[in-house]
């Protein structure tokens, strides 16, 4: 009875293991970029889930590249909340590449603002929509 059980143990180790190194595989079709789409204008949706995330994702490699796109009313929040643009240095210096619409920036009247913080302004809408359909990307919108 004790080698049945050794037995079926050691049987139970090797399925593990070997379900662990398949799981570290990545499949050719793997998404490993994130791409945040970030509209909101709300304090709150930014610390505490739209940024949050992203920053987290980048941190702890869980994806290989993370971006953001500040789109309309978000703009003006960056330009204007002292906390969003400490968060968005913060992820910068992770390596979260940050980029905000120009069409938006100009509306909003805060292109020079964004651009002193180091955010890479210009047209965004074939960045996104190459996104939106490449196989190795997501796309999050807050």
């Amino acid at each position: 009875m004790k080698f049945v059980k050794v037995f079926f143990l050691a049987i139970t180790v090797m399925v593990v293991a070997n379900n662990a190194s398949i799981a570290q595989e990545k499949p050719a079709t793997e998404v490993n970029k994130l791409m945040v789409l970030w509209t909101s204008d709300d304090p709150m949706v930014a610390e505490r889930v739209a940024l949050m995330y992203t920053g987290v994702a980048k941190q702890f490699g869980l994806f290989e590249e993370v971006s953001v796109i500040i789109w309309g009313p978000s703009a003006k929040l960056v330009a204007e909340n002292k906390d969003v643009q400490a968060k968005l240095k913060d992820m910068m210096e992770k390596g979260v590449e940050l980029n905000a619409c120009v069409t938006c920036a100009n509306m909003y009247g805060v292109t020079d603002q964004l651009k002193g913080l180091g955010i890479n302004v210009d047209i965004m809408g074939a960045p996104l929509t190459n996104a939106i359909k490449a196989t190795d990307t997501s796309v999050l919108t807050f």
